[in-house]
């Protein structure tokens, strides 16, 4: 077994993820299941699909600075791709509020993985 035999469960092709607006635009307008936090709102769309699929808003509006939006995205995707086995098979659209560009990175993985543990509850709950 190589090291990279290891790992395979935890990619993040093209599969998981939302890559056209009307991918986006079919989670916004029938939002099933909806969770925030200070820094976060993820928006959620059940679908029979095989696995999550995640996207990722951070709006210039709310993080000015290309390098923070840069640094959000990588923690949300990073953050994702670990969780993505244990998450319920749902459309995702995470957006960033106002502010989640002065938080470190580590304060920023705890608010996502327990985000991610109150979205699973709350589709299990449904």
């Amino acid at each position: 077994m190589t090291s990279t035999d290891l790992y395979t469960g935890f990619q993040f092709p093209k599969s998981v993820r939302l890559l056209t607006a009307g991918d986006y635009s079919d989670v916004f307008q029938a939002v099933d299941v909806r969770v925030s936090s200070k820094h976060f709102l993820i928006l959620a769309r059940g679908k029979s699909l095989p696995s999550a699929r995640l996207g990722i808003i951070v709006a210039k509006k709310n993080v000015k600075l290309a390098v923070q939006r840069n640094r959000v995205k990588r923690l949300l995707r990073e953050s994702f791709r670990l969780r993505q086995a244990s998450l319920p098979n749902l459309d995702l659209v995470v957006l960033a509020k106002k502010g989640i560009d002065r938080i470190d990175n580590p304060d920023c993985a705890s608010e996502l993985q327990y985000l991610w543990n109150k979205l699973s509850r709350k589709v299990e709950n449904a």
